[in-house]
C-alpha cells in the first residue's frame, strides 16, 4: 500500500512527511467504538435467553436445533461489531499518509482500497484534534477541509489520523496551506514582496 501511494506522487513533488497512524491507538479506537455498548448488551441479552432455555427445558433439547440457529441470527448486531474490530488490522495495513510540497495523499481501505489526494490549494482549513485516545497514546488527528463541496453538498475533509508526530504535521500542513492557497487567492504580485505567481517557491 505504502508504494502505492507513493507511485502516485508527482515527479516534480518533495515528500514533506510520510507516515501510519498510531497502531495501538487504531486499535483501541475501533475496539471502544459506539456499537461497543449496545454490542455487549444484545450479546447479553441473547446467551441469557438461551441459557434459560435450555434451564427450562428439563432435559428436552430437541427445540435447540431451531433456537441456535435463530439466536445465531439474531446475534448479527454482535457479529457486525466483532467483524469490525477484526477488519481493523486489515484496514491499518492498508492505511498510510503522504505529505508533499503539493498536497495531501491518503490510502485507506479494506476490500476495495481507496487512495485520495487533496493539493493544498482546494484546502481551507487546518485543524488539530485530540480524543480521549489519542491524549493516552500521545498521538493527533490532522483534519484538512476542502474549499470545494462534494455532490451532496458538505465540505470534503482529509484525515491524518491517529499519528506520533502531531505537532510537527500539523505546523507543517498549516503552512503550506497557508501559502498555497493565499497564493491561489491572490496570485501575480498582489501579496507583495515576496510572491511571483503560482508556479514559484512558496517563502510564506
Amino acid at each position: 500500500m505504502k508504494d502505492d501511494l507513493k507511485s502516485l506522487v508527482g515527479e516534480n513533488e518533495k515528500i514533506l512527511y510520510e507516515g501510519k497512524p498510531s497502531k495501538k491507538c487504531f486499535v483501541f479506537e475501533s475496539i471502544f467504538n459506539p456499537l461497543m455498548p449496545f454490542a455487549i448488551i444484545w450479546a447479553l441479552f441473547d446467551f441469557g435467553f438461551i441459557g434459560l432455555s435450555m434451564f427450562g427445558s428439563e432435559g428436552d433439547t430437541s427445540f435447540l436445533f431451531i433456537l441456535i440457529p435463530f439466536m445465531l441470527f439474531h446475534l448479527m448486531p454482535v457479529w457486525m461489531y466483532l467483524g469490525g474490530v477484526i477488519m481493523t488490522f486489515v484496514r491499518y495495513r492498508n492505511t498510510y499518509y503522504i505529505v508533499t510540497d503539493n498536497g495531501i495523499y491518503t490510502s485507506e481501505g479494506v476490500i476495495s482500497k481507496k487512495f485520495n489526494q487533496k493539493p493544498f490549494a482546494e484546502l481551507s482549513h487546518v485543524e488539530l484534534h485530540r480524543g480521549l485516545f489519542d491524549q493516552m497514546f500521545n498521538v493527533g488527528d490532522i483534519i484538512t477541509t476542502s474549499s470545494h463541496q462534494s455532490a451532496n453538498g458538505a465540505n470534503a475533509t482529509v484525515t491524518l489520523n491517529s499519528i506520533s508526530d502531531y505537532i510537527e504535521v500539523f505546523n507543517l500542513v498549516k503552512k503550506l496551506q497557508k501559502d498555497i492557497y493565499s497564493d491561489v487567492m491572490y496570485p501575480n504580485d498582489m501579496r507583495p514582496p515576496e510572491n511571483h505567481g503560482y508556479n514559484t517557491e512558496y517563502k510564506g
